[in-house]
């Protein structure tokens, strides 16, 4: 099964590049990645170009110029580049444990979306933190006795543990879900009348769910490891929750202006 792997990223290079170390260690290689680069600097590019002459599968960097947090609309030009069916959208700043491209294959199926898990990483563990931490058993338990980490319970990998499937939008995540493309492009990917942070992924979610898919959330597969960074400006949220409440409240689940401009 053909996986790509979309990381978002903007102007934090080195937290980007333990998430592509990340990656390249996986227990399972994804088929490319494609760096989703919302208008980051050459410090950036300079690392997407590195890892690009080490990393044994195609890399991607699809940039955009920084006119402002426009997560919706690089997602979706990264969408358009995918050369896989099956798409893992992550963010730059959350490191995957070894397993996480094998748990997002072995949850995949048809008719759902799945929801990854994310772990929190406080900002003094952060500095430190590395692919090696995100999948060292030693590590990992030292941080949860020094109360490093937030969504602690998820540590554990429990594959036997059944999966949940609902139509809810508590936990929506951006930062480690998995979608089959021909899914995204059925509803026209990310809403791209969303500026600034907040809320474009629970709008994604809510046309799934009216385009017939469930939601598939393991509590113990599919963890990454969020590290710590200062809040994003949120003055945008009550434009993107009034969003957000009229696609709840619409029958359509096709957004007019996402992959395809109508």
């Amino acid at each position: 099964m053909k996986v790509s792997i979309i990381i978002t990223t903007y102007n934090n290079p080195s937290a980007l590049q333990k998430v592509l170390d990340g990656i390249l260690f996986q227990t399972v290689a994804p088929y490319e990645i494609i760096v989703a680069d919302d208008g980051s600097g050459n410090d950036t590019a300079a690392i997407v170009k590195n890892f690009s002459a080490i990393a044994p599968f195609p890399v991607i960097h699809v940039w955009q110029e920084d006119k402002g947090f426009r997560v919706a609309k690089i997602r979706n030009l990264a969408i358009q580049r995918a050369n896989s069916g099956y798409l893992i959208i992550m963010d730059g700043d959350c490191v995957p444990n070894k397993h996480l491209v094998y748990d997002h294959i072995a949850l995949a199926e048809k008719g759902i979306f799945v929801q990854g898990k994310r772990i929190m990483v406080n900002k003094h563990a952060s500095e430190l933190f590395t692919n090696e931490t995100a999948s060292s058993f030693p590590q990992i338990i030292r941080l949860f006795f020094s109360h490093s980490l937030s969504n602690r319970h998820h540590l554990l990998r429990i594959p036997s543990f059944p999966a949940l499937r609902n139509v809810k939008l508590k936990g929506i995540k951006a930062c480690n879900m998995g979608f089959w493309k021909y899914d995204l492009i059925a509803v026209n990917g990310f809403n791209e009348d969303f500026v600034g942070w907040g809320r474009e992924d629970s709008e994604l979610a809510v046309r799934l769910f009216k385009y017939g898919l469930k939601k598939k959330v393991h509590p113990f597969m599919a963890i990454c490891f969020h590290l710590w960074h200062p809040a994003h400006p949120r003055h945008t949220l009550q434009i993107n929750d009034t969003i957000l409440e009229k696609t709840i409240k619409d029958k359509d689940y096709f957004c007019p202006n996402g992959i395809v401009k109508k």
